[in-house]
């Protein structure tokens, strides 16, 4: 009967043991390293996140900025071209209303109505009046529904103050544009507004009729 030999299967057992636990061990701490690695890599693209949100926010802020400048800009712009069409427009608009039987006996730019203690307060761009009459002028370089509502609004606003001073003169008005849309223009004249509008090195006034008439406040 042959002997059983334990020993050397046992020691053989053992050193597989100690390999595989070397070999864990080696895992382990390659895992550890990946671990760290990803933390690393974590904390630095939490970095990174927080610094482009602050390069985000910041561009934000002075695209802010720059829009904000812009848009005072084009409103100087624009200021300052409206000031250049009234000067074109006004030494022309006493021969064009004389044309449509309009005796202008004065012109007015620039009209401030402010009465603090009624509280109505309004501007107008040109005046023209005469005795029987006064036609009040809005220039826009490019007039909108808001704009043409807004003069209804303006010369509802005299209508009042001049009947508290006792004025009894029938009041027109007018809107001049530099642009001057279709949609807009109809609208204007049916609210009894005459059109003013560039026509060659001139321009043209057009007088509500047929279904519409100049309206009188």
């Amino acid at each position: 009967m042959e002997a059983v030999q334990t020993v050397p299967e046992w020691k053989a057992t053992a050193d597989e043991i100690w390999a595989m636990m070397r070999e864990t061990d080696r895992r382990m701490k390659e895992t550890d390293r990946r671990i760290e690695a990803n933390a690393r890599l974590h904390e630095e693209t939490a970095q990174e996140l927080k610094e482009t949100d602050r390069q985000m926010r910041e561009s934000s802020r002075r695209l802010d900025q720059q829009l904000g400048n812009l848009g005072k800009q084009f409103g100087e712009l624009g200021n300052r071209f409206g000031e250049m069409v009234e000067y074109m427009i006004v030494p022309n608009l006493v021969e064009k209303f004389r044309e449509l039987g309009f005796e202008v006996e004065k012109a007015h730019r620039d009209v401030v109505v402010a009465d603090k203690t009624r509280r109505i307060f309004t501007e107008v761009d040109v005046l023209l009046e005469n005795g029987d009459k006064v036609i009040i002028v809005e220039i826009k370089n490019k007039p909108s529904i808001g704009d043409i509502n807004d003069h209804i609004e303006r010369m509802e606003k005299l209508r009042k103050d001049i009947g508290l001073h006792h004025d009894q003169r029938k009041y027109r008005g007018a809107i001049a544009g530099v642009v001057f849309g279709e949609n807009e223009k109809t609208y204007a004249l049916k609210q009894g507004f005459y059109v003013i509008e560039p026509s060659g090195e001139t321009f043209n006034i057009i007088e509500p009729k047929g279904g519409y008439h100049p309206r009188e406040w």
